[in-house]
């Protein structure tokens, strides 16, 4: 894991402040995050917000949850709640954001492999086992018509799986379709296809032990990180800010903030169960979760 050098750090801190560990994928997606961190938005009111930056995605993501070793994390919808179902002691206090996460399907630039009818029985690379990138590729299948026995090579960083491909290891990787992009630019794969989550794809996901202790705090937490994103899109030159932050093109990055919606709700109880009803119906969860005990309401 990588911590971000000097954010939390900028003021001095007061021994009254509530730390709060926050952990979340390295992505535009939450450089709201990083910019209200930088920017003493969470001093002002009394936290000491420390983001951990996790490129291992949603499997480590849960992984720190369920070790207690991050408060909150940032986390794939469909990731946390199949965690939740195997005993990871966290809830769902929001959704982030609103929108589908654009799953890009990658090859290597030498492979065989030119639609994504070719890679029925293929291999596929994945973070690690509980990952989004793994349980994307049973959306992919089942989208396909293919039957549910994919075969996976772990490969845990998108570094891995660039190894993977051009080592033939494994044969095709399901990544954020804008942060792969420059691979594909650089001639490292070729994108196929796209597939997008049926759900909104990222929530804030917190311990329940901590929420217990802390919960007005993570309701000002939620309420500075609102007003953060409701009003992100507003900056000036944010596609050129966000393009040199993560080494994208900036009209891929303006392509990407036109189709992004962040959201200030929870899940109602419809949506829980239709999002409940697909996940099980791709065999994601294996039983159903309770709305009352997964669902924090903060209201």
């Amino acid at each position: 894991m990588m911590v971000h050098n000097g954010i939390g750090g900028n003021l001095k801190m007061h021994c009254n402040m509530l730390k709060i560990n926050i952990a979340g994928v390295p992505e535009h997606f939450n450089y709201p995050w990083i910019q209200a961190i930088h920017n003493g938005l969470f001093q002002q009111v009394g936290l000491n917000v420390q983001w951990t930056n996790v490129p291992e995605g949603t499997g480590k993501l849960c992984e720190l949850l369920r070790e207690g070793l991050t408060d909150v994390a940032i986390v794939l919808t469909e990731g946390i709640l199949k965690d939740i179902s195997l005993g990871n002691p966290s809830v769902i206090v929001q959704k982030y954001v609103e929108s589908p996460l654009l799953w890009g399907i990658h090859v290597a630039a030498s492979s065989p492999y030119f639609s994504v009818s070719d890679l029925q029985h293929k291999k596929a690379a994945i973070s690690r086992n509980g990952s989004g990138s793994q349980l994307m590729a049973y959306v992919n299948a089942n989208n396909q018509g293919w039957d549910r026995t994919i075969k996976f090579e772990i490969v845990h960083t998108i570094d891995g799986a660039v190894e993977a491909l051009t080592t033939q290891k494994a044969d095709y990787f399901m990544w954020e379709h804008f942060m792969t992009k420059p691979l594909v630019d650089r001639g490292i794969f070729r994108h196929l296809a796209d597939c997008p989550t049926p759900w909104p794809c990222f929530v804030i996901a917190v311990r329940a032990d901590f929420l217990d202790q802390h919960s007005q705090q993570i309701k000002q937490l939620l309420q500075l990180i609102n007003n953060q994103t409701q009003t992100f899109k507003n900056q000036d030159l944010l596609a050129e800010t966000l393009a040199a932050q993560y080494q994208l093109q900036p009209d891929d990055v303006q392509l990407w903030l036109n189709r992004t919606t962040w959201s200030r709700q929870n899940f109602d109880l419809s949506e829980f169960n239709l999002i409940q009803t697909q996940l099980l119906d791709l065999n994601i969860l294996s039983c159903k979760l309770d709305y009352s005990t997964t669902i924090a309401s903060l209201n």
